[in-house]
């Protein structure tokens, strides 16, 4: 069977209000298998937003173990991604988990990985899936020449860039935030 791949979430901080979307396209191969695919997730009451890209199931368990994590370290973000990218590269089931994820609050954007990175990228904004660079490079943009915009209006936008060009990103769009 071909692993369900592809996607793009982004996530944006931005006048004092942080958003986080996705597209709602899974494919299996080359064919659409379903366009409505719920990818966000919220953690910690609300106050840190997930999203994944890679399989569905191990996103799933990555997320559940990022829970864990955080309960553990009292919502330290950080530290409970750092702790979970461990756990991810060293533990011989979770390292075949075949996941990417975001995670995000207020204050910060991670990205993180199972070969054990734990990313805080630049411009507060964070892009993972086939259509991330499409999507980062609109967000780079929209911060700097349209300030004036909301992120949630940056984040719509670049998905929308990156659904235009990539074949594995639709137009249902998903989008959460949190105001400062």
């Amino acid at each position: 069977m071909t692993e369900i791949k592809a996607t793009t979430i982004l996530a944006v901080i931005h006048n004092n209000m942080l958003a986080i979307g996705a597209d709602g396209q899974a494919t299996l191969g080359n064919t659409v298998a379903k366009s409505n695919v719920k990818k966000l997730r919220k953690l910690q009451e609300g106050k840190i937003l997930t999203g994944f890209a890679g399989s569905t199931a191990d996103a799933f368990t990555l997320l559940d173990r990022f829970e864990e994590k955080l309960q553990s370290y009292t919502g330290n973000m950080k530290r409970a991604a750092i702790e979970l990218a461990k756990d991810w590269r060293t533990d011989r089931y979770l390292r075949r988990l075949e996941a990417t994820l975001i995670a995000a609050n207020k204050e910060e954007l991670l990205i993180i990985s199972g070969t054990g990175d734990v990313l805080e990228p630049d411009h507060q904004i964070a892009a993972i899936g086939s259509g991330s660079m499409y999507a980062q490079s609109a967000a780079i943009a929209l911060k700097k020449h349209a300030p004036h915009l909301t992120a949630k209006e940056i984040v719509r936008e670049s998905l929308t860039v990156a659904a235009d060009i990539c074949i594995y990103t639709n137009h249902n769009f998903m989008i959460e935030s949190i105001d400062s």
